[in-house]
């Protein structure tokens, strides 16, 4: 660990709940086809501010590897390192956002066999401490919160938890919403061959949403679950290629999803009744990925390339090649654009890391400048 224990007790708290209730360890039962990988490192927006998770310190085969969450709040310039204390981070981190809150889940790593969870409504300066039973997916999009505070878990073994609230989701009070396997035998599953979930998420009716990869040529795996029933959301890509889902996230009034086929990349937005497709980017590798507001989407790929999108209908913008080390980029905010300008209507923060230093660029004039530097402190060893 880092740090010591949290502000809320995180640590004595999950393990105060978890003394009611046993757990084991999930496993991946059925693996996919050849896919693209996505790490956990990611930023979203939420009223509170801009979130970015990334990871730091030294060797992962040594547990040296610590993943950190920072917040730049709404209106501030600058960013602070939040990363609620008290349990190891080794795993990864995931996270989600609602309104007024965000709710961060720490991966399983060396002997633990759950995930516990912390929630902040005041831009990380407090956190209430919370647990799930089981493993966290290994996937950016393994959270997910309504706006009426319902939440939803993706466990390791394509297992989809929910809880009614924030509060009980906090409390460990969650129950199955679906399996890998039982979605995988729904009509819709069946129809699109599919074979994993990497991502929940809720509609524009606030009902949930899983999401993942299909064998079907051209049939994206989203999924919308309409009273217990689980119904396509209707998803087709031209080609002869099966298409990955690589992340689902919830906009006002939809939902918009990052797609892998064959060699491409793409964005596509749902109205709840219709999807509108982007054109392709061209790539092989995803380094992160990301959502801003109102629709906006990001991809850093491979050999420093990132390429930003605003909402439905936009197309895709390369950015300048990100400074070395970044690990992620994170929304700046709105940008005044030229009319009839294709770019994505956002600027972007790309985030650093060299061991125990994050560094935070900015474009400025057609080049990336320094802005900040914050040093994390990192007790190399404390996890072993």
């Amino acid at each position: 660990m880092i740090r010591g224990l949290t502000r809320g007790g995180l640590a004595m708290a999950c393990a105060a709940l978890l003394a009611a209730c046993g757990s084991q360890r999930a496993v991946v039962t059925s693996p996919g086809p050849a896919a693209v990988t996505v790490p956990l490192g990611t930023s979203l927006v939420t009223a509170q501010g801009t979130w970015a998770i990334a990871v730091m310190g030294g060797s992962a085969a040594s547990n040296n590897n610590f993943w950190q969450l920072f917040v730049r709040p709404a209106g501030a310039s600058r960013w602070s390192l939040v990363t609620p204390e008290g349990a190891a981070d080794n795993g990864g981190l995931v996270a989600a956002g609602a309104s007024t809150s965000l709710v961060v889940g720490f991966r399983p790593s060396q002997n633990l066999t759950y995930s516990p969870l912390a929630t902040s409504a005041d831009t990380g300066k407090n956190w209430t401490p919370g647990l799930l039973y089981a493993d966290l997916a290994d996937s950016p999009g393994a959270l997910a919160i309504s706006p009426s505070g319902r939440t939803l878990a993706l466990l390791q073994d394509g297992t989809i938890q929910t809880a009614p609230t924030a509060a009980a989701a906090s409390a460990g009070q969650w129950t199955p919403l679906t399996t890998r396997k039982a979605l995988a035998a729904s009509a819709p599953g069946r129809s699109c061959g599919l074979t994993g979930v990497v991502a929940v998420s809720f509609g524009p009716n606030k009902d949930p949403m899983a999401a993942g990869s299909c064998t079907r040529p051209g049939v994206a795996g989203v999924f919308t679950d309409a009273g217990g029933t689980w119904r396509s959301a209707g998803l087709v890509l031209p080609g002869k290629d099966a298409v990955q889902v690589l992340g689902l996230t919830a906009t006002t009034g939809g939902n918009v999803a990052l797609l892998a086929t064959g060699n491409s990349l793409l964005a596509a937005w749902w109205n709840g009744t219709r999807w509108t497709v982007s054109a392709p980017v061209t790539a092989s590798t995803v380094r992160a990925l990301g959502f801003g507001a109102d629709g906006s989407a990001w991809l850093l790929l491979g050999n420093g390339h990132a390429e930003t999108i605003g909402g439905a209908g936009g197309s895709w913008q390369a950015l300048l090649s990100v400074p070395p080390g970044t690990v992620t980029l994170a929304p700046q905010g709105t940008a005044t654009l030229a009319p009839g300008s294709s770019a994505a209507a956002e600027g972007y923060d790309a985030l650093a890391v060299s061991g125990s230093k994050l560094t935070v660029w900015q474009l400025h004039q057609g080049a990336w400048a320094k802005v900040q530097l914050i040093t994390v402190p990192i007790v190399y060893g404390s996890s072993s």
